[in-house]
């Protein structure tokens, strides 16, 4: 059988024509899915940018199911769920990206912290720790460090609050000696309700240590030592918090006052308290100042005295409801009314305030119960700030 040259001459051709035709219509699809896609994700960042959060998350969704491959638009996807308070959907994007093994390795550290975003907002803090533990020694390691500092506060593992801490200090991402002498303050708090004094004594000694600027362990100290009879160590602890802490001392005007029956030195404890009120015009200085001139059989103690020459200098409610008291008004029958009032009034100038959220408290906090700051509330009423 003879071949028949004039069908290859045909075919050729034919076939020529064929693959132009398909590589065409291979190029248009590209080009229309190329421009699809950034169309998607452009429409979405509109939306984002005029605070459309449906919109957006719409348009990111498209966008992601045109290039499921596309790890950016994971992540704009994921944050936008995030913030929103859709957590699960945003921990299922965050894992399915940290499940794609064409990831990159900073990719994949991304995809990890954004994880334990993602748990840390959801109050999934069990899983939050272990995702951020992940992140030892990736670029994210001291957010997570940070992170895993806040879990442990919030859930009072004073320990492991203690080992983050030390390492932070190790790497240099700051000084933490003030932060983990609160955490053994705590701890010995948490000993003493159990009555393990001496326990506590010895936490409280080495928070000491561990800051001596720091007037929160001083304080304590002293406190216990009172309490465990040692009045003249307790005095001797105060002394020298007026020192390295001079500011905290109005924390320790009840204190003194008790210490000053208790050691037998008065005057020397009158004379600590009033060169203090002298440079700082605390009112709770005063009050022990006050308290200790009315306990003098001397008629010469300056006494209520203290409260005039107070509001000489500073124009305080609280002063002058303490001084009204014991004052004899020409309508005596009105001065119960009278005095009910300005209590009433002065009550909410007595309390602290936290400055960092403005928190206020009757009772002064080392941690506010706020904002979870430690030592943002002053040693002053609100109506001394």
């Amino acid at each position: 059988m003879e071949f028949d040259l004039s069908w290859m001459l045909l075919g050729l051709p034919l076939a020529f024509v064929l693959g132009w035709l398909a590589s065409r219509w291979d190029l248009r699809q590209i080009r229309a899915e190329n421009r699809q896609a950034p169309k998607a994700y452009f429409k979405g960042l509109n939306f984002l940018l005029n605070e459309q959060q449906d919109k957006a998350i719409d348009a990111f969704i498209e966008a992601v199911q045109n290039d499921p491959d596309t790890s950016e638009l994971h992540f704009a996807l994921g944050n936008l769920f995030r913030r929103r308070g859709e957590y699960n959907r945003a921990v299922r994007v965050h894992e399915h990206l940290l499940s794609r093994g064409d990831l990159s390795r900073s990719d994949r550290d991304r995809a990890q912290h954004a994880l334990a975003q993602d748990f840390l907002k959801a109050g999934l803090l069990d899983r939050a720790e272990d995702a951020l533990r992940r992140l030892e020694g990736t670029g994210f390691e001291a957010e997570a460090r940070l992170a895993l500092l806040a879990i442990y506060e919030r859930s009072r593992d004073w320990p492991q609050a203690s080992g983050i801490a030390r390492r932070m200090q190790t790497s240099g991402q700051g000084d933490f000696s003030a932060r983990l002498a609160h955490y053994l303050c705590e701890d010995a708090d948490a000993v003493l309700a159990q009555g393990q004094q001496a326990e506590a004594l010895e936490r409280l000694e080495q928070a000491v240590a561990t800051a001596p600027q720091a007037a929160r362990p001083r304080l304590a100290l002293a406190q216990l030592q009172h309490r465990m009879g040692q009045s003249d160590q307790a005095l001797q602890s105060l002394q020298a918090l007026a020192e390295q802490a001079p500011a905290a001392l109005p924390l320790a005007a009840g204190l003194l006052v008790d210490l000053s029956a208790a050691t037998g030195q008065r005057e020397a404890i009158h004379q600590l308290l009033n060169s203090h009120y002298q440079q700082l015009r605390s009112l709770d200085l005063l009050q022990a100042l006050v308290t200790l001139d009315a306990r003098e059989q001397d008629a010469n103690a300056p006494g209520r005295t203290r409260l005039i020459q107070h509001l000489e200098h500073e124009p305080s409610l609280v002063a002058a409801a303490q001084w009204l008291t014991e004052e004899k008004l020409a309508h005596e029958e009105h001065h119960p009314a009278i005095q009910r009032a300005l209590d009433h009034a002065a009550k909410p100038l007595t309390r602290y305030r936290c400055a960092a959220c403005g928190f206020e408290a009757r009772q002064h906090f080392w941690h506010c119960p706020g904002c979870q700051s430690w030592d943002s509330y002053p040693a002053r009423r609100v109506e001394e700030l």
